[in-house]
């Protein structure tokens, strides 16, 4: 999954795509390095992110959907806004990743009433304070269980599990050892029953481990990217598709090899 941020202020891109044309041209360059599908987004959920009004994510990720019309893979619209959801998918995009897990009032019906898959996330908090002191007793049981509670939520309101996928949410009310341990027991997620989705890409807790700053962390997050789908992963979220997708050639050869 490419990452497409159409805003000012991600934490690692931000500004360098929010142009209608630049994000555009840059969803191109991610189908030409080989990404599956892309994940467009018109606000950050970065810590400390600022709100960004409804119109104004419409503003920025409407024209870049709709640009995309004719391309071969599907589109994902990475927001937790229901009347973005409705008019995202209205345009082209074929699932939705809510950071929010249709918790918002609203969203869990724009998905029922319609074929979309949906990526459900766990994080704690808010973007604006998430990261101050996150807590758990039992961060991958706490997940997990938020995880499997939304799931028979959406199967209870109609959306059939096959289009369910769920992200642990790295980084979203988590510290350097929550993600660490929620990304070293990943495959326990799989007992859930629907794809994962692993989004470690650039992220601090990258930072932290390597000292590289985030315009530097393209290895660790390659390799962040493998250790993911070693432990079960079946989408990894990344900005770096071409080199992901270079190392995960490698990874399956090498899996072919050994069957």
């Amino acid at each position: 999954m490419g990452i497409v941020n159409v805003t000012p202020d991600s934490f690692s891109d931000g500004g360098h795509h929010a142009s209608t044309q630049a994000a555009i041209d840059h969803a191109q360059r991610l189908i030409e390095e080989g990404a599956d599908m892309l994940d467009i987004g018109g606000e950050s959920t970065r810590p400390g992110a600022a709100f960004v009004s409804e119109q104004e994510e419409l503003d920025r990720v409407l024209p870049v959907i709709q640009g995309l019309r004719s391309i071969a893979i599907p589109i994902s619209i990475d927001t937790y806004k229901p009347s973005v959801m409705r008019a995202a998918l209205a345009a082209g995009a074929s699932m939705v990743n809510d950071v929010n897990a249709l918790q918002t009032e609203g969203a869990l019906d724009v998905i029922a009433k319609s074929n979309a898959a949906v990526c459900l996330m766990h994080k704690q908090g808010t973007p604006a304070t998430m990261q101050q002191s996150p807590v758990y007793q039992d961060v991958l049981g706490e997940v997990s269980e938020f995880l499997r509670k939304r799931i028979e939520v959406l199967e209870a309101a109609g959306i059939a599990r096959q289009r369910i996928v769920i992200d642990p949410g790295f980084g979203f009310g988590k510290t350097v050892a929550h993600n660490l341990e929620l990304l070293g027991q990943l495959d326990s997620l799989r007992k859930l029953g629907v794809p994962i989705l692993a989004g470690l890409s650039r992220k601090s807790m990258l930072g932290a481990i390597t000292g590289r700053d985030v315009s530097d962390r393209v290895v660790a997050s390659v390799a962040a990217a493998l250790l993911a789908v070693q432990r079960g992963a079946s989408i990894v979220r990344v900005h770096d598709v071409r080199d992901t997708v270079d190392a995960l050639k490698i990874l399956n050869a090498v899996n072919k090899g050994m069957r």
